[in-house]
């Protein structure tokens, strides 16, 4: 850990299908363990994001099924506390991204038992019940940004982007470094947008 007593926040929104979103929040990880940062952790969700848009057959397929996993989180959150939303998405994640499951009421109910909460709560997978709670914490994240992004959006100190997009998760003091990048130009009130074109997929290592 940094002996800085400096305690930077950051507030991280995730959809837990999105394998770009999986890798920065494994990168979050790597920080906390070397730089005194506050981590607190939101839903959005693609499914509502992509809402009304003109999709792929098999990516439209993709965000139907998408509103299981969110919902149940939101779920949780709502009847057990927000302490969940953290840990299913570390349970779902590991199991969509590291064991490519994609069959999301498995994952779900894997997730559930591991965290030791209800198997009764995977039925909100295929309800409403809870949409109006999970579009607000979309809504809370996706208004700091606007709508022509995805996820992650991350806020370092209140100030929200969408990103950091990383392929690879930095460990140790490069994540750190990495870290003290984003929180310096998120300080700087007229810094918009830093971006190229991605030419590697995600790996998981």
């Amino acid at each position: 850990m940094s002996e800085s007593t400096t305690v930077e926040k950051a507030d991280f929104w995730f959809d837990p299908l999105c394998p770009f979103a999986w890798i920065t929040s494994r990168w979050m990880g790597e920080v906390e363990q070397v730089r005194n940062i506050s981590v607190d952790w939101h839903v959005m969700s693609l499914s509502v994001l992509n809402e009304g848009r003109d999709l792929p057959e098999d990516y439209q397929a993709v965000m139907e099924r998408g509103w299981g996993p969110v919902r149940v989180i939101i779920a949780a959150a709502e009847l057990h506390g927000g302490e969940y939303i953290k840990k299913l998405y570390d349970a779902m994640g590991t199991r969509i991204h590291i064991g490519q499951n994609k069959d999301f009421d498995v994952v779900i109910r894997e997730a559930l038992d591991e965290v030791g909460l209800p198997a009764e709560l995977a039925q909100y997978a295929h309800t409403d019940e809870y949409d109006a709670q999970l579009r607000a914490s979309h809504k809370d994240g996706i208004d700091r940004v606007g709508d022509e992004v995805g996820t992650p959006v991350v806020a370092f100190n209140g100030t929200a982007f969408f990103g950091p997009v990383l392929t690879r998760i930095p460990r140790g003091e490069e994540a750190g470094r990495i870290f003290d990048g984003a929180v310096l130009m998120s300080g700087f009130p007229e810094f918009f947008e830093l971006k190229r074109s991605r030419t590697a997929s995600p790996t998981f290592d």
